[in-house]
């Protein structure tokens, strides 16, 4: 079998008393646009320096398709992306500044200088230097110099963080277009809804953990369905959900009461009410999204949440 873009295990780094990443194990398959989601000082920027080879984990292993970035350079054939804000000589422009990677990088990269330009539209702007652009166009620009090396697998350190609606769209596009073309895309991030409309999988991380790993759709499965009620007594409602079998997690939510329940527990739920002559203005189901899971999984007590493991893996495109 053809190992996958990305396969970590049982990954640690320490730095003397502090614990960055405490043991993460994740699998990015070919064709994913992967999220991997926490919250500041996780440990995302952390482990993705192990995963590119920048720094030597305290434990654990990396294999990209199959190799460790830390025993040869030939583990990063097929590889690229850049970790935080790629860098720049900003006096040259954006042209020549690729035309200097490429010349590092040979292998037909300079071949590629204006494919990749086009990808990532700054045809336009190439002779402009880089000094002048926006925080986007420089974060483009990064892309662009990471597709000189014509990687199967593309590693991004928050690439969306920074930008304005406009640059976020542009991102989000060409994201798409990428792994439309079938490249495997990971990308840190913690602008949930970016990624809830990029990534088909994700994995989340809390304290330097995996807390979940899988599709957002297991992982609203598993949270259960959230309801949402508005009735003539709220008080005498929130008695009725506190005492009613298979209603659970009830709170104030907008003004209004949210509990978790099956469809089965809603419905003896709707004839306790009546029973109790409270009546029933709105009984919905909510929707739920990253972000409320997202919260639920990095905030409070900590959890792990496991996906089904014969749930067919979705492929981005």
């Amino acid at each position: 079998m053809t190992p996958p873009p990305v396969e970590v295990r049982g990954l640690v780094k320490r730095y003397g008393e502090l614990t960055a990443v405490a043991g993460v194990d994740l699998t990015v398959n070919a064709g994913d646009v992967y999220g991997y989601l926490g919250p500041n000082g996780a440990g995302k920027t952390t482990s993705l320096r192990m995963m590119l080879g920048l720094i030597r984990p305290t434990e654990g292993s990396v294999r990209l398709f199959g190799r460790d970035p830390q025993e040869s350079v030939e583990a990063l054939q097929g590889v690229a992306g850049f970790v935080e804000a790629p860098t720049f000589y900003p006096y040259m422009s954006g042209l020549r500044n690729l035309q200097l990677l490429a010349a590092y990088d040979g292998g037909g990269a300079a071949e590629r200088i204006d494919r990749a330009l086009g990808l990532v539209e700054l045809t336009g702007r190439a002779s402009d230097r880089v000094g002048g652009y926006s925080h986007g166009m420089r974060q483009r620009l990064g892309i662009a110099a990471a597709l000189l090396r014509d990687p199967q697998l593309l590693l991004l350190d928050e690439p969306a963080t920074g930008l304005d609606p406009a640059g976020m769209r542009d991102m989000r596009l060409l994201i798409h277009r990428l792994a439309g073309e079938g490249m495997t895309v990971l990308l840190s991030s913690h602008l949930l809804g970016e990624v809830e409309e990029l990534c088909n999988r994700v994995a989340i991380v809390r304290s330097g953990r995996i807390v979940y790993e899988g599709t957002i759709a297991a992982l609203a499965r598993g949270a259960g369905t959230m309801y949402r009620l508005a009735s003539s007594d709220d008080e005498q409602a929130r008695l009725v959900c506190a005492a009613q079998p298979g209603i659970g997690e009830v709170r104030t939510d907008h003004g209004k009461l949210a509990f978790s329940a099956d469809e089965a527990s809603v419905g003896e739920l709707s004839r306790a009410l009546i029973e109790a002559g409270v009546l029933i203005h709105e009984l919905a189901p909510m929707t739920v999204t990253l972000e409320d899971l997202f919260f639920s999984l990095t905030e409070g007590e900590e959890t792990a949440v496991e996906a089904p493991h014969d749930e067919p893996a979705e492929v981005a495109g």
